[in-house]
């Protein structure tokens, strides 16, 4: 007969994270110090799918600190954060995000 495991406990990497002094929120810090672009505050909350594509494609080819060409850099920063949000993304904000994807794509002549 198989063993059962024991659950974990969800708060268990927090409390872990808060002794170390670690920050609790490491996505967060990602998406704003991200080396890769410097995004305007709430590009990801924008009303429109093409706002959310120039703005992404305004600070990537603005940076100087990023490792790969500016689409990259771009679409790397959008789908990093629909990833970290997960199943607690709207669904609404979800298909804005994926047709910001589109859209980035028509920006940078990606087509």
């Amino acid at each position: 007969m198989a063993e059962r495991r024991k659950p974990r406990s969800r708060t268990a990497p927090a409390r872990k994270a808060a002794r170390k002094g670690a920050p609790k929120r490491w996505s967060q810090r990602v998406t704003r110090e991200s080396d890769a672009l410097d995004l305007e505050q709430g590009v990801f909350k924008l009303t429109s799918a093409k706002k959310i594509a120039a703005s992404l494609k305004r600070s990537a080819e603005r940076s100087r600190r990023r490792k790969s060409s500016a689409y990259r850099s771009a679409l790397s920063m959008l789908i990093f954060y629909m990833n970290r949000a997960g199943r607690n993304l709207p669904t609404a904000q979800r298909h804005r995000l994926e047709r910001a994807k589109v859209e980035l794509k028509h920006q940078f002549h990606r087509d």
